[in-house]
């Protein structure tokens, strides 16, 4: 069965540095992407997010966009730096205003807000004084969760306090791919404990806040390994367990400490702390894109020195190739993943709805000009991607799992962090010269989708 239930959340989601732009306007100051994409070498051709979409001045057209496109919800996230940008200084009503017009705007169209309250860009001055790696930041989260809960309040539909903080420890303090880039390995440790920390902190402003009249979540970008079995164990408690068993459970596995125990002993930990990051939550997000292929290595566990690693605790496993086809990005394309990934989670955490909070593809897009004038994006790799997707979601639904909604990455091209723009995801083509908005193939395809409640053919 294809259909989806009337109350399923069809929606699409962006960031806030990738699409908004105006990084110096109205009273924001610089979040460590400013200063990242800003490091001459850090992201492909030099690109930033300056200007990115510019959706801070064009955000009435893209709410026109999304209301045309029939969605019911809309995830979009709160940049951090616009409403609180001095370090212990007044809230910047001028940043809340903005985002209070989004929520109306989109309330106005029968769009359900999904507001993501972190999506990666900290203020700079609190990386200043080690980000992620300083427990008081956390703290900070937690206190600006409750300053925009108090504004936006029952409005936004869920609050998701955390977008893949898997990136924001591991990839962007383990390695060197994102902001910051320390490239610490096991030195990200930390980050991954405080960002827990934070999820709970943050859950619990905007509880005291809306009290249950919205719904809170969090979202992780879980990883789903296939090949040797005691690889993908390792790696499901590194990448995966080191989230969820604290948040939905109050337990970080002995397994993690057992597998860790050469490099990190874990004394960031403090009483008191699992109590606090284990907090009730409405439903859990997973965003996917792709699988893994592990194998086991003939080298040591653990290197002898300190390196830059997403994985730190598995120096002794191999990533294999996966077999094709693959995306822009160079990501495996595996529907079954999908499916298999809902199954698990759960058949694992059953007592949690689940939602799909990003899924896409990345094309090389080309834009034409029809014969009458229009210009048009044939991506019939994307709704081919997009449709298989889809298939998996509603058969993992009809195995039991309780799937909540689905939103599309992304509504529109914007500034793929380190690869700047060389990358384009949106059903929603942008001309980065003149920044006109034109809706893709996919854009009529999900449309559709929308429209019927049922996954159409690709043609």
């Amino acid at each position: 069965m294809n259909d989806f239930p009337k109350d399923f959340l069809f929606g699409t989601a962006t960031a806030s540095y990738q699409i908004e732009g105006a990084v110096h306007e109205d009273g924001r100051c610089d979040s460590i992407w400013d200063t990242f994409s800003h490091t001459p070498g850090r992201v492909v051709n030099g690109d930033t997010g300056d200007i990115a979409c510019d959706s801070y001045h064009r955000w009435r057209d893209d709410i026109k966009l999304l209301a045309d496109l029939g969605v019911n919800s809309y995830r979009f996230s709160i940049a951090m730096p616009r409403v609180m940008p001095v370090e212990n200084g007044p809230v910047n009503e001028r940043g809340l205003d903005f985002y209070e017009r989004i929520t109306d705007a989109l309330l106005a169209e029968g769009i359900q807000p999904v507001a993501t309250l972190y999506h990666w860009d900290l203020p700079q001055y609190l990386g200043d004084k080690g980000g992620w790696l300083n427990r008081e930041t956390a703290y900070r989260l937690g206190e600006y969760a409750g300053v925009v809960a108090a504004r936006l309040g029952d409005r936004i539909h869920t609050y998701t306090t955390l977008n893949e903080p898997w990136c924001s420890s591991y990839l962007s303090y383990g390695a060197t791919e994102h902001a910051p880039g320390l490239g610490l390995g096991p030195g990200a440790f930390p980050a991954v404990h405080h960002l827990n920390l934070a999820h709970g902190l943050m859950t619990q402003a905007v509880r005291a806040e809306v009290g249950d009249r919205s719904e809170c979540s969090v979202t992780c970008n879980l990883q789903l390994n296939r090949g040797d079995a005691d690889a993908v164990h390792r790696l499901d408690l590194i990448a995966n367990r080191v989230w969820l068993d604290p948040m939905l459970r109050g337990y970080y596995p002995d397994e993690l400490f057992a597998i860790t125990r050469g490099i990190c002993d874990w004394s960031f930990i403090q009483d008191g702390d699992l109590e606090q990051i284990h907090q009730p939550i409405d439903v859990f997000g997973i965003n996917y894109y792709n699988t893994g292929l592990l194998a086991m290595s003939d080298r040591p566990q653990f290197p002898q020195s300190t390196e830059a690693s997403t994985a730190p605790g598995a120096s002794d496993v191999d990533w294999l190739p996966t077999p094709g086809p693959h995306t822009e990005m160079g990501w495996n394309i595996d529907p079954d993943g999908l499916h298999d990934l809902l199954v698990r989670v759960h058949n694992d955490y059953p007592e949690i709805p689940l939602i799909v909070t990003e899924n896409g593809m990345a094309v090389a897009d080309t834009l034409e000009t029809n014969p009458d004038g229009t210009r048009a994006v044939h991506d019939d790799l994307r709704i081919d991607y997009l449709r298989r997707h889809f298939e998996a979601a509603r058969r993992a639904m009809d195995e039991g799992v309780d799937l909540r909604g689905y939103f599309v990455w992304s509504l529109m091209d914007n500034f793929e962090w380190a690869f700047g723009y060389t990358k384009r995801f949106g059903i929603v083509y942008v001309d980065y010269e003149t920044l006109e908005r034109t809706p893709k193939d996919s854009y009529h395809w999900y449309q559709r989708l929308i429209a019927d409640r049922r996954i159409p053919d690709a043609a």
